[in-house]
């Protein structure tokens, strides 16, 4: 089904990382099958290990899933080398991670197709083709759609019931993640209604937050310090709202004749 399905005529290039199963084991290396590409290939001794290996099977077993990079690419004669020490402990979690994740959409448009009675070529050619399009990859769109709803799908030229469909699946099955960033803002107004001024300058900071996309919330430690913390999908979106922010509170403090310091917390 979804992209693992509508891809066996495809290779992969060289270089990619691709998640195979280990179908028989040799004494010069291992057999695999391609999950992603319906193909086989070749892991070579000689790329199991940076250092010599006496007995593969100390590194990899049969129907286990590894993770491994495309070394040559053969479309003629059906071989693709494949290297598993070339592969890094980051990328190994990465594409673990991303192939979790188009599992997962894969899973959830055969949902959208049983609960619509229409085939899951229909779906996907439908709904996985343009939000492949749109946002670089089933799983990204999904995400988009548990966040924004049907509009999203809709916008894309995806009919109405799929998009509906589709909706109520992400949302109930998509968990977004957010990440925290936090610090702490000084604000000091010697004025008579200082008090009152802070609130505001605050206030308008928050809605400069929350504009860039952002979940912001403003506690009061012990005036004049304020915790400001700041949910967002990524660490960069989040940090740059944060800094956006506290120029717009430390600003609009200044303003009025205060004066105001912010401290990153950890």
């Amino acid at each position: 089904m979804g992209k693992m399905e509508f891809k066996k005529s495809e290779w992969p290039d060289v270089g990619d990382l691709v998640i195979a199963t280990v179908v028989e084991i040799t004494d010069y290396g291992a057999y695999v099958r391609l999950d992603e590409y319906k193909k086989e290939g070749l892991l070579h001794i000689s790329e199991v290990a940076s250092r010599w290996v006496r007995n593969i099977r100390v590194f990899v077993r049969e129907r286990q899933k590894v993770v491994l990079k495309v070394l040559r690419v053969n479309t003629e004669k059906g071989h693709v080398d494949l290297s598993l020490r070339r592969v890094t402990k980051r990328e190994k979690k990465e594409k673990i991670l991303l192939w979790k994740k188009d599992r997962k959409a894969d899973t959830l448009l055969l949902n959208a197709s049983e609960k619509l009675n229409i085939s899951p070529k229909e779906v996907y050619e439908k709904a996985g083709v343009p939000l492949e399009k749109e946002f670089g990859g089933l799983h990204e769109g999904l995400e988009k759609v548990a966040k924004e709803g049907a509009g999203a799908l809709l916008k894309i030229g995806v009919p109405k019931d799929i998009a509906l469909t589709l909706e109520e699946i992400a949302k109930e099955k998509i968990k977004i993640h957010l990440v925290k960033v936090r610090g702490i803002i000084e604000l000091q107004c010697t004025k008579p209604n200082g008090a009152v001024l802070i609130k505001e300058a605050l206030l308008k900071a928050q809605k400069t937050g929350e504009s860039q996309g952002t979940e912001v919330q403003i506690y009061v430690v012990a005036p004049p310090k304020y915790r400001i913390e700041l949910s967002a999908e990524d660490y960069k979106s989040a940090e740059n709202a944060l800094e956006k922010l506290t120029k717009a509170a430390l600003k609009n403090i200044a303003k009025i004749g205060g004066k105001g310091i912010f401290k990153r917390e950890k």
